[in-house]
């Protein structure tokens, strides 16, 4: 294998940047199942960031299925299908292209939030509960804060006992963690972190009720809250 990267530049939340970089080489047949992945070390050197940022990069593509850790022995690629859903990089993205992204967003995952309060495990409430408790608790925005926020709407997805929503939510999370970063930039950070929290408690609580309505209502109300907050107004017809 290839260890030579390219440094990331520190305009996006870089965990999820590097990421897509290995998932790219993953599907592409670079990197076989069973190979070994270079230290944390090692990556970090490469690609010019901390350790603990590899390390969430790692945790992605770990609940994304494309990799395993063995602890003490490090991460290996994972056996998988072909990937069927393959995207553009979301770093060329605009205004119209957010616009189209929570045209979908806002359907299927007012759906999933609904789903997953009808077949939701222990397990998966567990999960869903600490990573709210991670977006609670995080001081950094851009890089843990980012990836629990995603965590937590990966979770949902596999509450649904659907794996079509657990591979369209990752297929689109690189340009939903561009869309946080954005939010997160461009507004007052406090009220973000104040309204997103408040947002998140909602979904939560309301899976954890088993009532699908008022989660699939409070998905809705926390995704269009996110889409005004990036200057978005979302129609909607019915």
């Amino acid at each position: 294998m290839d260890n030579e990267f390219g440094q990331i530049k520190r305009v996006a939340h870089l965990p999820t940047r590097i990421a897509s970089e290995f998932a790219k080489r993953i599907y592409d047949g670079s990197l076989k199942a069973g190979e070994k992945l270079p230290t944390e070390h090692a990556l970090s050197k490469s690609f010019g960031v901390s350790r603990t940022v590899v390390r969430e990069a790692i945790a992605q593509l770990k609940s994304e299925g494309l990799v395993e850790t063995r602890q003490g022995v490090g991460a290996f690629v994972m056996k998988r299908p072909d990937r069927q859903i393959q995207l553009d990089d979301a770093k060329s993205m605009d205004k119209n292209d957010f616009q189209s992204l929570y045209q979908l967003r806002i359907p299927l995952e007012m759906e999933a939030a609904a789903l997953a309060a009808v077949h939701h495990t222990e397990e998966h409430m567990a999960a869903l509960s600490a990573a709210l408790v991670r977006i609670c608790n995080t001081e950094d925005w851009g890089n843990s804060g980012v990836a629990a926020d995603l965590d937590f709407h990966r979770i949902i997805a596999e509450s649904t006992g659907n794996d079509y929503f657990s591979q369209f939510v990752g297929a689109i999370s690189d340009r939903i963690s561009h869309v946080i970063v954005i939010a997160r930039t461009e507004g007052q950070l406090e009220d973000v972190i104040s309204r997103t929290v408040e947002e998140h408690t909602a979904i939560r609580d309301a899976i954890r009720t088993k009532d699908p309505v008022m989660a699939r209502a409070a998905m809705r109300r926390h995704l269009i809250g996110s889409a005004l907050r990036i200057g978005l107004s979302i129609e909607f017809y019915s």
